[in-house]
C-alpha cells in the first residue's frame, strides 16, 4: 500500500524465506516463490506495479553489525515487523537513538477480531505479551519508557505455542532445529487476515504522517469493566520493571476497582481537591497508572495512588519526606485517604 500510494523509495529488509506456512498471509507470494527470500520476492512483485519506485532489497538479519547499513540514509520512517524480542528491542532502541520515526507492529498471532486493533504509544498496550516483553526490555536495557507508536490488538491471544514435535513425532528441543540462534521454530497460529490488517493500519499511519494529516486515533479503552483489569496488569508490569518482581503486588482486580473508584474516583490523586472529590469522571485509562505511595512498603490497598504517567515518574523520583516538606496539603490529603482505606479493609 505504501508503494501503491506513491512512495518512491523503499528499503526491504528480511533474512527469512517464503514458506508454505506463510502463504496464508503474504499477499504477494506465490507457490513458486517458496524458498525465495521474502525481500527479493517483494522487490520482484513491486517492479510490476510501480517500476519507477527505487526498491532496494537486503536479505539481512538486523543486529549491531548491520545497523548502519540498514538505518543510514535518514529514512522518513522505519516499520518494525520483527517478532524476535532481542532483535526488535535493538532496532527500536537504535531508532530512538538516531532520532528516526518508527512504527512497531506487535503480536498478530492467535487473534481473530479485526475491530480491536489499535495504534497507541508502547506504554499503553495491553493484553499483548510481545509488547509487554519489549516494553520491559527497553526500559531495563535502554531507559526508554515511551515515545514509540505501536500497532497492537486489545484482544487476548486465543492460543499459545504448542509443544514441538520433530520428524519422529516425539517432543523434542526446538533449539536443535533453529537456523538462527534465538529465533523460534514453533509459531503461534496465525489467521491470515489479521497480520494483513496490521499492515494496512501501519501503511495508513505512515501515509497520513508523511502527508501532514493529523488523525485523532481512538483511545485505547475497553468496556468499563476492563479498566480495572488494565490498571491491575499495568501495575504488575510496572512493579516488575521497577523492582524486578511483582511478588509485592498485594491487590487483585476487585481491590484495584475499590482503589480507583472509591478512593480516587477515576482521577489522578493530584487532581483531587475538596471541591471535586466524589465528582471525578474517568480520564482516559491510557493516562493513568497505580504506583506505591511509599516505595519501602508493598503495593497494597493502603499504599497505592492513582497518577498520570508523568506524575508517577516524578513521584517515584522523590522521597515521602520531600513530599511532606514541600507539599504538606497534598501529603496530608493522600495520607488521610490511604488511612481510610486501611480502616475499610481492617488492615
Amino acid at each position: 500500500m505504501l508503494l501503491r500510494s506513491g512512495v518512491g523509495r523503499l528499503l526491504l529488509v528480511d533474512f527469512d524465506q517464503v514458506s508454505l506456512s506463510s502463504l496464508n498471509r503474504h499477499a504477494v507470494a506465490m507457490r513458486a516463490d517458496v524458498g525465495i527470500p521474502k525481500a527479493q520476492c517483494l522487490k520482484k512483485h513491486f517492479s510490476s506495479i510501480f517500476p519507477e519506485c527505487q526498491v532496494d532489497a537486503k536479505v539481512l538479519l538486523y543486529d549491531s553489525s548491520s545497523e548502519d547499513e540498514i538505518l543510514s540514509g535518514n529514512p522518513d520512517f522505519v516499520l518494525d515487523c520483527i517478532d524476535n524480542i532481542d532483535t526488535k528491542v535493538a532496532l527500536l532502541a537504535a531508532c530512538v537513538r538516531r532520532g528516526l520515526k518508527v512504527l512497531s507492529a506487535t503480536g498478530a498471532g492467535a487473534r481473530v477480531d479485526p475491530t480491536r486493533i489499535r495504534i497507541a504509544d508502547l506504554r499503553e498496550s495491553t493484553n499483548d505479551p510481545l509488547s509487554r516483553a519489549v516494553r520491559h526490555r527497553l526500559r531495563k536495557d535502554y531507559g526508554i519508557e515511551s515515545g514509540i507508536p505501536i500497532v497492537f490488538s486489545l484482544e487476548k491471544p486465543k492460543a499459545r505455542l504448542l509443544p514441538f514435535k520433530g520428524p519422529t513425532g516425539e517432543e523434542e528441543n526446538p533449539s536443535d532445529y533453529q537456523i538462527v540462534p534465538g529465533f523460534r521454530v514453533r509459531i503461534i497460529p496465525v489467521l491470515g487476515t489479521i497480520p494483513a490488517i496490521f499492515g494496512q493500519v501501519m501503511a495508513s499511519y505512515v501515509i497520513t504522517q508523511l502527508a501532514g494529516l493529523k488523525v485523532q486515533t481512538e483511545a485505547v479503552v475497553n468496556l468499563d469493566v476492563d479498566h480495572y483489569e488494565m490498571l491491575h496488569q499495568r501495575l504488575i508490569e510496572h512493579e516488575e520493571s521497577l523492582y524486578g518482581t511483582s511478588t509485592e503486588v498485594l491487590v487483585d482486580v476487585e481491590e484495584v476497582r475499590y482503589i480507583v473508584k472509591e478512593l480516587w474516583h477515576g482521577r489522578s490523586a493530584r487532581e483531587q481537591s475538596a471541591k471535586n472529590v466524589g465528582r471525578g469522571m474517568w480520564r482516559s485509562v491510557n493516562e493513568l497508572i497505580l504506583v506505591r505511595w511509599d516505595r519501602t512498603k508493598p503495593a497494597s490497598v493502603s499504599n497505592l495512588i492513582l497518577l498520570k504517567f508523568k506524575e508517577a515518574d516524578e513521584h517515584e523520583s522523590r522521597t515521602l519526606d520531600d513530599v511532606r516538606e514541600k507539599e504538606p496539603e497534598f501529603f496530608k490529603r493522600v495520607t488521610s485517604i490511604l488511612e481510610q482505606a486501611e480502616l475499610d479493609f481492617g488492615l
